[in-house]
């Protein structure tokens, strides 16, 4: 991530899974957990695999309850992801993390008004010089923060109960510093009794394949990964390295000023063998909690109008799309019992 109510709803009653790894080539009937409950794999459809709605960047220690009101958020969000689903998604995966704004009640509400699928996560954010980690997490252990995670996945996200679909944590440039490599060690701990994938806010490189060290000296196999802004990397080679392990390579950042960088991303990767290890997003949106309106919402809408028209320009074909935005955001997301 760079830098109510219209509806009325009850919490949702969800089902939990364990799993311990995630593979392209073989995706069993297992259930996504979405803001409004489990539903099988299939029915992700098209999905957009990093995005926002609400964002607060006022920092850990100053985040509370009550610093933007609801309703203005889903009036602001809500013709964004109407339009959105009438581009023909089906899934968004909003990767707030908890202390920088994440709303799974306010995600579900949006959810059933415009039929779109949303996923909400657990975790914590150590990126941008680690001012979104609380207090309690430099004095806890990997293993006590983990468990944090797993009560949320296991009784569901208080107050709403809504229980989260995937675990974003966040990590500045390698190597990695002491609250970065807990929050990727309690993320593997958290993955092995959850399923959940780990994506990951990755600073750079040299970082990704740190924490990818750090999941398999705990047992993760690479493909519960996510490398989240692996587009930021400017060595091939490093991104390469990461799908031959089993990674996944999440090009987010899609707008319309990337869309070429994009596509050349993407095909250099098609051409490597690489393409079942892509994600790609926009890293769009967002309602800013402290500025005027919300401040500028960004749109969802380039993936579809201009990124895949230029892909198939370049020669990606309708399979690389539904590669792209169906068969690899199902088998990242859906645990493996």
């Amino acid at each position: 991530m760079q830098r109510r109510s219209f509806l009325k709803l009850s919490a949702a009653s969800l089902s939990g899974v364990c799993a311990s790894a995630f593979t392209a080539a073989s995706v069993p009937e297992s259930r996504v957990m979405t803001v409004r409950g489990p539903i099988k794999p299939g029915k992700l459809g098209r999905t957009l695999m990093h995005e926002h709605v609400v964002v607060d960047f006022i920092g850990a220690d100053k985040i509370a309850p009550g610093r933007y009101d609801t309703e203005e958020v889903f009036r602001a969000a809500f013709p964004h992801l109407e339009k959105l689903k009438s581009l023909g998604c089906d899934t968004l995966v909003e990767c707030t993390p908890n202390y920088i704004g994440r709303d799974p009640a306010i995600l579900r509400r949006l959810s059933v008004a415009t039929g779109l699928n949303i996923l909400t996560s657990t975790g914590l954010y150590g990126a941008a010089d680690d001012k979104y980690v609380p207090r309690f997490a430099y004095d806890e252990s990997a293993d006590q923060l983990a468990e944090r995670w797993v009560r949320e996945f296991e009784d569901g996200i208080p107050p709403s109960g809504i229980r989260p679909g995937f675990m974003k944590i966040g990590v500045d440039a390698g190597p990695l510093s002491e609250i970065d490599s807990k929050l990727v060690r309690a993320a593997a701990r958290a993955h092995r009794r959850t399923g959940l994938v780990i994506a990951a806010h990755t600073g750079d490189g040299k970082a990704a394949l740190a924490e990818l060290d750090v999941l398999k000296e705990k047992g993760v196999d690479p493909s519960a990964f996510i490398w989240v802004h692996a587009q930021n990397e400017t060595d091939p080679n490093i991104h390469e390295r990461a799908a031959e392990l089993g990674a996944w390579l999440e090009f987010d950042g899609i707008a319309p000023e990337s869309v070429e960088k994009h596509v050349a991303l993407v095909m250099r990767i098609k051409r490597a063998g690489h393409l079942g290890r892509v994600l790609i997003s926009h890293d769009a949106g967002w309602y800013h909690v402290g500025e005027p309106g919300g401040g500028k919402y960004r749109d969802y809408n380039t993936l579809f109008m201009q990124f895949l028209p230029a892909l198939r320009m370049a020669g990606g074909s309708e399979d690389d799309v539904k590669t792209l935005l169906v068969r690899n955001p199902r088998a990242v997301l859906t645990p493996r019992p």
